[in-house]
């Protein structure tokens, strides 16, 4: 089931969301100071890529430069990246058939806002991260 949602979650939206994410990726990703940021854009690209099956945990670990990180990248991307999600997911949950895909679009806003100091993981081990 979780291929067949993908497949249609990847025609309907997942591919240009990830072109975004690749995008957004390559332009943080000019400077040095911009790579880790680069390197998060290209992650959650993938996820957006292929959401079903897979998480968003917290991370224990993650301290305050991801706090400072998540504040930068806000600015930077984040919210441009959110707006995306948030049109995408108004567009498709405008026919019944889209509902599912919208509300997993809104799902990705938080980690599109604040993906520092969150891990993705497979559903079936949502605390492996932890």
């Amino acid at each position: 089931m979780k291929t067949l949602l993908n497949l249609i979650w990847l025609v309907l939206s997942g591919f240009w969301l990830f072109l975004g994410y690749l995008l957004a990726g390559l332009l943080l990703c000019v400077t040095v100071i911009g790579i880790p940021f680069g390197l998060a854009a290209f992650r959650i690209g993938v996820y957006a890529l292929w959401p079903f099956g897979q998480t968003v945990v917290e991370r224990r670990d993650a301290g305050s430069p991801s706090c400072v990180g998540n504040v930068l990248w806000l600015v930077l991307a984040g919210w441009w990246l959110a707006l995306g999600h948030v049109i995408t997911g108004i567009a498709l949950c405008v026919t019944i058939i889209g509902i599912p895909f919208g509300i997993a679009n809104f799902k990705l806003i938080p980690v599109s806002l604040l993906p520092l100091g969150k891990e993705i993981v497979p559903t079936d081990q949502p605390f492996a991260a932890r």
